[in-house]
């Protein structure tokens, strides 16, 4: 009686602290996260153009895009049951010190003139690593600390942070380059990583409740993950359209670039502000739905946004070459719908699933997420070459369309959202 007492007691005083704390809590961690988000956009796009100029390679650069997505793809389903027994904060701690520490080696070897392009391989994969645990963790922690009415609000405020490291990472990066050593460049994410970990150090982040006596299976956990999705008819639909959608969605958003400068005739400045802008569309999309509580069926909103995006490529499509402005226009609103859609699914998700399982959920939706973006990286060049730019945008915005139209027309998905009546 007095342990039920004293947990009880324990846990009023968790719940009270998150109700008056919560917003203290996630302006600590964003300060921490929006400098180790922001350093690493910042080395990646450097990387990317030290990699441009030594290999000349747009194989080169696929493989290594695959380098950096391969090991979450392959591990992602262990880590998340790993981050659902596991302290979420130390996880994240050493998450971000582990790619600190990689990125520091790293920069050690291009001091040393020893660096070779099977060392940038293997610090993409490395960093993979540390995301595949990092990311999930973060995602699983949000219900714990912030009131449920609240997580698609704060998964707006994510996006938010997200698009403006995405705007200004690449610029920064892109100056830095040219102007100093990319030893120099590296040291800012081992930079970031350490103001991130040094953030968390200033706050609570409970973990979920653990049953006393059970035995804890790795592979039985994964395997309850996976049917915490599938005995839910509605989730198990969401999570099909969204994974279909991807497919189609990540091979168009490689081809923005060559739409750019081969459909369009534009300049490489061009190609890089339509790769900037669509993170404008995000950061105004993040905005919206990190403003206020919207009373709204995320459901819908998710299915609205397929069909927003769908329509954006479709018409990109169907441009004239001088319609550059109007593809720019077009790409700003998918941007838009990208981030409303991340909040949304986010935000469902959060909601809807015990936090006890959130962290192999998360984790086997990026799993699963990423299989198609490795086929899309893959397959790219055929997509462009067998059926020409153009048609490539108009054929994937038609069936995202489709998908749209059959996520409406499904009852299970969208009753998920639906409010209860009392």
């Amino acid at each position: 009686m007095c342990h039920i007492i004293a947990t009880s007691f324990n846990m009023a005083i968790s719940l009270y602290k998150m109700n008056n704390n919560w917003k203290k809590t996630f302006a600590i961690i964003w300060s921490g996260q929006f400098f180790s988000i922001l350093t690493s956009s910042l080395v990646n796009f450097a990387v990317i153009i030290w990699f441009s100029l030594e290999t000349g390679s747009a194989e080169m650069l696929a493989w290594a895009a695959i380098a950096g997505i391969l090991p979450q793809s392959l591990i992602g389903p262990f880590t998340g049951a790993l981050i659902d027994r596991w302290n979420r904060k130390r996880i994240m701690m050493l998450a971000d010190s582990f790619i600190a520490l990689c990125t520091l080696t790293l920069a050690i070897l291009f001091w040393l003139d020893m660096a070779e392009i099977w060392h940038i391989f293997g610090l993409l994969a490395l960093r993979s690593v540390g995301s595949s645990f990092h990311m999930p963790a973060m995602q699983a922690s949000v219900p714990l600390l912030a009131p449920s009415d609240q997580l698609t609000r704060i998964a707006g405020v994510n996006q938010i942070i997200a698009s403006v490291s995405q705007i200004a990472g690449p610029a920064l990066g892109a100056m830095l380059i040219t102007v100093w050593d990319i030893e120099y460049v590296l040291l800012f994410d081992v930079a970031g990583a350490l103001i991130a970990v040094t953030s968390l150090f200033f706050v609570y982040i409970p973990n979920p409740e653990k049953e006393d006596g059970v035995e804890r299976n790795i592979l039985k956990e994964m395997k309850e993950g996976a049917m915490i999705i599938l005995r839910n008819r509605g989730l198990s639909w969401i999570f099909l359209y969204s994974i279909l959608v991807t497919f189609f969605l990540v091979p168009i958003s490689v081809l923005f670039p060559l739409m750019t400068l081969e459909y369009f005739n534009g300049t490489e400045f061009q190609a890089g502000i339509i790769e900037a802008i669509w993170s404008v569309g995000a950061l105004v999309g993040g905005a919206i739905m990190g403003a206020k509580v919207y009373k709204i069926n995320r459901v819908a909103l998710i299915n609205w946004m397929y069909l927003v995006c769908g329509l954006t490529f479709l018409f990109s499509g169907l441009l004239s070459p001088d319609g550059f402005v109007w593809f720019a226009v077009l790409t700003t609103v998918g941007g838009v719908s990208g981030a409303v859609y991340n909040a949304a699914f986010t935000g469902l998700l959060q909601t809807k699933i015990d936090p006890g399982a959130l962290g192999r959920v998360f984790s086997m939706f990026f799993t699963f997420s990423l299989i198609p973006a490795m086929l899309g990286l893959v397959g790219i060049g055929f997509l462009a070459d067998g059926l020409g730019l153009t048609t490539s945008f108009v054929l994937s915005g038609a069936l995202i369309i489709v998908i749209g139209i059959a996520a409406f027309l499904t009852p299970p998905a969208m009753r998920l959202d639906q409010p209860r009546v009392s």
